[in-house]
């Protein structure tokens, strides 16, 4: 797969030189062509057609997200996203302070464009590692919390949450769950404009980080309430993030895991009634 790839301007700081540095492995590598995000702002419709045949790869160096808030406001739609500071803080590297990429910046833009050509095959592909649909129970009884003019729903059985907001439903079998957000957190964000998948074939850790959702009003690092390794994710929300407001519990799941010791992870998670009652005291600490 081709992207148009928007890059961060930021060139007075080494995340943006590393932003702009995987741009252009992408695109001498063949996966890309290259966006100017100074032309594209001054002129957008030198990039009209680029834009319109290719899916947009936003490349932020930093947490700012220029790029992504560039994207936003030509109202383009953004297909994939990478962050270089958080990549690089999830394998360990570090990018230091001087403006000129060396030996082990070179390296690190390089492995980062590699890890966005990995996923982009991995998410193209039909998903013949998801569990079938009958694994998973869809959601029935639910318990509605009522505040204000908000009415936030929580299913009574077969998913537990942590306090963070995440909830877990583990397959038939007991070897594999998925995770998603709570109605709770897709009202709060409003309408979900992107959500970033995790690697397959990633560790997680409980409590570790398993992707993020984002609005107009906020970013939700998703705080994994399991621990296992990443066997699918739902390849549908990137070209429908909306999903996650309109069915965060069924269609809106972000990321499969094959389970490491679930037994013990459920000791520090809890059923529906109980997060129904921690949604109550968050409703309150909001107004």
């Amino acid at each position: 797969m081709k992207y148009a790839i928007l890059p961060c301007n930021g060139l007075d700081k080494a995340a943006g030189q590393g932003s702009r540095e995987v741009a252009l492995w992408l695109v001498e590598s063949g996966h890309g062509e290259l966006v100017c995000p100074v032309l594209v702002n001054n002129s957008p419709d030198r990039y009209a057609p680029v834009l319109g045949e290719l899916p947009l790869l936003v490349i932020d160096g930093c947490a700012t997200q220029c790029a992504t808030k560039l994207a936003n406001r030509l109202g383009r739609k953004i297909a994939r996203k990478l962050q270089v500071t958080e990549e690089a803080k999830r394998m360990g590297a570090t990018l230091g302070k001087s403006l000129r990429m060396g030996q082990d910046g070179l390296a690190l833009a390089s492995t980062l464009a590699a890890l966005v050509v990995e996923q982009t095959d991995v998410v193209g592909r039909p998903s013949s590692e998801e569990v079938a649909q009958a694994d998973y129970v869809h959601v029935q009884e639910q318990i509605e919390v009522a505040h204000d003019k908000f009415l936030f729903k929580v299913p009574v059985s077969g998913y537990l949450f942590n306090e963070n907001d995440v909830w877990v439903q583990v397959s038939a079998d007991g070897r594999r769950a998925r995770i998603g957000v709570s109605d709770f957190v897709q009202q709060q964000l409003t309408d979900i404009s992107f959500v970033g998948l995790p690697t397959i074939g990633a560790e997680v850790e409980q409590f570790g980080d398993v992707g993020y959702v984002e609005s107009a009003k906020a970013t939700l690092e998703l705080v994994s309430p399991v621990s296992g390794r990443v066997v699918a994710v739902n390849s549908a929300l990137v070209d429908a993030p909306e999903t996650v407001n309109a069915e965060p519990y069924d269609k809106g799941w972000v990321a499969e895991l094959e389970l490491k010791d679930v037994a013990a992870d459920r000791d520090l998670l809890i059923d529906g009634p109980a997060y129904a009652s921690v949604i109550e005291k968050k409703a309150s600490e909001y107004s």
